[in-house]
């Protein structure tokens, strides 16, 4: 059995550069991923980066986003935390709203009645008031609001660069340690 049990959620919104960094790190780790992707998100991944869910690193176990019937989908399915990577506006409403019109927003809930960490990597510019409100509605929920947002004290050389310090920020999150994830080690 794997260390970490990790739910990996992705959406329709713009970034999946991160997606595959994540997937890059967490399969360097002991950690069992299971994901679920919205149709948006199939229709994001295949424009950013030309693949399907199947040609991502081979280290997630794939759920349909209507398949009620997953063990994600309960609460009695131990995991360690979900990831949502990217996350839409629209997604963050409907969990913030407690609505459960599919597996992400159900497994999302499920994260926060029992508890365990919920990462939401929100991809939206600007952020309007409903944002704001469901954001520190999921804040004071137990959520983790991560927005995608990348670091270049670290001189990234290109975007990999940033999309692997943003996957480690989110590892961070999780409570699964990169070890050769680069820090800051002050001036």
């Amino acid at each position: 059995m794997k260390s970490h049990r990790i739910i990996l959620a992705i959406t329709g919104a713009t970034g999946m550069l991160y997606v595959t960094a994540l997937l890059d790190l967490l399969g360097r780790q002991d950690v069992e991923v299971d994901a679920i992707i919205s149709d948006s998100g199939r229709k994001v991944l295949k424009l950013e980066k030309d693949l399907q869910p199947g040609d991502l690193p081979a280290i997630a176990n794939w759920f349909a986003v209507d398949d009620f019937t997953a063990p994600v989908a309960s609460g009695s399915s131990c995991y360690d935390a979900m990831v949502i990577l990217p996350c839409t506006t629209g997604t963050m409403g409907a969990i913030a709203g407690g609505y459960s019109g599919n597996l992400i927003h159900r497994t999302a809930d499920v994260s926060l009645k029992e508890r365990r960490p919920l990462v939401l990597a929100v991809r939206e510019t600007p952020l309007n008031r409903t944002h704001l409100t469901n954001m520190l509605t999921l804040h004071d929920a137990g959520a983790i609001i991560c927005p995608p947002m990348p670091s270049f004290y670290l001189k990234p050389a290109g975007l990999d660069d940033m999309a692997r310090q943003f996957a480690g920020r989110i590892c961070d999150q999780i409570g699964v340690h990169i070890p050769d994830l680069p820090r800051w080690q002050g001036v």
